[in-house]
């Protein structure tokens, strides 16, 4: 990291430790602790400081300390702070000054981590990138993000999350951001934030640590984002499908591509859906926004490996294709993959799907679910319904359709579901599974592919 325990220890006034030793990693879970590194106990289910011996066994050099110093076992070096979480993020933004990587952040209610990958895929091509890892984007994941930057980053692309107000305040003064971008206004948290305009505001809250030259990408048909940005002194920029000031053309779409022309030149991202061109034009606008080349943004965008559970093809154990889409969902995310999916050119065999509760969306929930009847065309066969909430689909499609075959499952009869995706599912069909998080879809996944 180019950091040692004295300079760290003087950032928190503790200028009577001057231990020259380099820290190599910076840990809040003692498991992950190794020879050199920093731990950081941060308060959860039980009090990370519960953990320091776990740390010193495992070799940590160095703790944050809020406890009484002599707390400590000996041989570990304590940097007495008053909160550990804090301290860490102070750590997080010492560091990012001291590298100096050109910043890139990343919101929106739905996309947030497929346009983090194209976007480092993109800049790659040319800088020393790295990126938010896993789904580390709170006000613990991003500081932990930062610290585990290697020292020769130039691009840092930092994914930023969010479920209540204030939350990506804190985040964009910490991320400190060049350029950022906002991918969708959804209905994501629509409990916690009142309405789509109360999502819009918070989500734009990004541009708080900005930079004052900046660089904001916005979409062009979101119109809720249009007064939010018109007072902006950085430079706003929207992008659509054949609207805003980057636009795309889609050419073609198959099961593991999407080909698009912006501007003449063609594209293509190996991933179905004009949804996702949408996340890669935000890739390719920060690849101009920093000099890159067609060419480079081309090879970037086609070669970009994306993070496991967003729109991911699988094969089943018996050959069927499984697209898994399962880490989150919500109106707006769910409506544009089962569209897409619907629209998909499949080689014999039937479609099915398996849709799991939306979470969070407030009291028009029952509404929000009922209202996927109408992005359930002709082309599926069968549909398993998974979960409380999506007994209001269940209700719309069976006035909707007769002649589709309609499953409900309620949340405890997770293995009553998997036995029935999996009796009814041939080697011909394909299967879309989309839901929230927090409904376990990934079990489902796993069942499918699992090889007995």
């Amino acid at each position: 990291m180019k950091l040692t325990i004295k300079e760290v220890a003087a950032l928190f006034g503790a200028d009577h430790i001057t231990d020259e030793r380099i820290i190599h990693q910076v840990e809040f879970d003692s498991r992950k602790i190794m020879a050199g590194d920093l731990f950081v106990p941060l308060a959860g289910a039980r009090d990370g400081h519960d953990f320091i011996e776990a740390a010193a066994k495992n070799g940590a050099a160095a703790a944050f300390w809020s406890r009484d110093i002599n707390e400590l076992p000996q041989g570990i070096i304590g940097i007495p702070v008053k909160d550990p979480l804090l301290a860490m993020q102070q750590l997080a933004i010492y560091y990012k000054k001291k590298i100096a990587p050109k910043t890139i952040a990343i919101t929106g209610s739905n996309g947030k981590t497929t346009t983090k990958d194209m976007t480092a895929a993109v800049l790659s091509q040319k800088f020393s990138t790295y990126k938010t890892q896993g789904n580390y984007n709170n006000n613990i994941g991003m500081p932990y993000t930062i610290l585990h930057m290697p020292a020769d980053c130039e691009m840092l692309v930092l994914e930023m999350g969010m479920d209540h107000a204030g939350e990506l305040t804190e985040l964009s003064e910490i991320g400190q951001p060049d350029a950022a971008a906002i991918t969708i206004i959804g209905e994501a948290h629509i409990e916690n934030l009142g309405s789509r305009a109360g999502i819009a505001a918070a989500k734009m809250e990004i541009v708080t640590g900005l930079a004052d030259n900046g660089l904001l990408l916005v979409p062009a048909d979101e119109p809720l984002l249009i007064p939010l940005t018109a007072q902006l002194s950085q430079k706003v920029v929207t992008f659509g499908i054949e609207q805003g000031a980057i636009t795309a053309t889609v050419t073609a779409e198959s099961r593991e591509r999407t080909v698009f022309e912006i501007a003449g030149q063609t594209f293509e991202i190996p991933v179905i859906g004009a949804y996702n061109v949408k996340n890669a034009l935000i890739a390719y606008g920060f690849g101009k926004y920093f000099e890159l080349s067609d060419t480079e943004i081309g090879h970037g965008l086609a070669t970009v490996q994306l993070t496991k559970n967003r729109t991911q093809w699988l094969t089943a154990a018996n050959g069927a294709k499984v697209l898994s889409d399962v880490y989150n969902a919500n109106p707006t995310a769910m409506a544009l993959v089962l569209d897409t999916f619907g629209k998909l050119a499949v080689s014999g065999g039937r479609k099915l799907a398996v849709l799991a509760d939306m979470l969070e969306l407030g009291p028009d929930s029952r509404q929000m679910h009922a209202a996927m009847a109408e992005h359930i065309g002709d082309s599926y066969d069968t549909v398993f319904l998974y979960g409380t909430e999506m007994t209001a689909l269940l209700n719309a499609l069976t006035e909707k359709d007769a002649k589709l075959t309609v499953y409900h499952f309620d949340k405890p009869n997770k293995e009553a579901l998997i036995r029935m995706v999996q009796a009814e599912l041939g080697p011909e069909d394909s299967i879309l599974l989309k839901g929230s998080n927090g409904m376990g879809l990934a079990e489902v996944v796993a069942a499918l592919v699992e090889q007995e």
